[in-house]
């Protein structure tokens, strides 16, 4: 037994030196799980773990979006399966806070996507973020303001106006995602957005754009041909 330990700390350590010398870059997934679990699960082989999690979850992605449950019911005890959902939560605040600060960077055409995409990373439902510009153009206001589909309820509608009437604002763009799509405006999107921008605009707030998030990729409505002229 003692014996086993030695050679399964040894083991541990080697991985960890490795990951210390050279990073990520070189790690298969399973090596990657693998170093993750050491931090949740002491006394086991955390390889074989990971070998049975990308086989269930087909993906490092899929294991990591996995709900909790889902994954304790595949052999996880709850601390590990925690960690686990910790790591795309904490890239996502990662990013945020890299990325996303109106004091380091200027919203522009050009790094809108920078700024909007860390909001999405990890999500597994869709979720609408609004982003509120003064008359200068300096973002006043940036969050998640709705979990769940955007759709042309009066509901939705009308929360993202009360909240863009309250900070008194000159323009908005909103963003959402499609988890399991790409980044094309569907029919209800599009509805959404002419109605969202003839209700904006009777409390004096220009709607610039919609983007379309799927997969870390992005479509600006107002920057396509077939759907900017609802900018207009």
């Amino acid at each position: 037994m003692a014996e086993e330990k030695g050679l399964h700390e040894g083991h541990r350590k080697r991985v960890k030196d490795r990951f210390i010398t050279e990073g990520l870059d070189k790690f298969q997934d399973h090596q990657i799980l693998e170093l993750l679990l050491f931090y949740a699960i002491p006394r086991k082989d955390t390889n074989e773990i990971a070998h049975a999690l990308l086989n269930k979850f087909r993906s490092l992605s899929g294991v990591m979006d996995a709900p909790i449950q889902v994954l304790q019911e595949n052999g996880l005890s709850e601390n590990a399966a925690v960690l686990l959902k910790l790591i795309p939560a904490v890239c996502s605040s990662y990013m945020k806070d890299k990325y996303t600060s109106s004091n380091k960077y200027q919203i522009t055409q050009e790094n809108i996507g920078e700024f909007i995409l860390p909001f999405f990373v990890g999500a597994d439902s869709e979720q609408v973020l609004l982003m509120l510009f003064d008359a200068k153009g300096n973002l006043r206001y940036c969050d998640i303001v709705s979990r769940g589909s955007i759709n042309a309820s009066d509901v939705s509608i009308k929360k993202i106006v009360n909240i863009a009437a309250k900070f008194n604002m000159s323009s908005a763009v909103i963003a959402h995602n499609h988890p399991s799509g790409i980044p094309i405006p569907s029919k209800v999107d599009i509805s959404t957005t002419i109605k969202l921008k003839d209700s904006l605009r009777a409390v004096g707030i220009i709607l610039l754009d919609h983007i379309i998030v799927a997969d870390m990729t992005y479509t600006s409505m107002a920057n396509t041909e077939e759907y900017e002229d609802i900018f207009m």
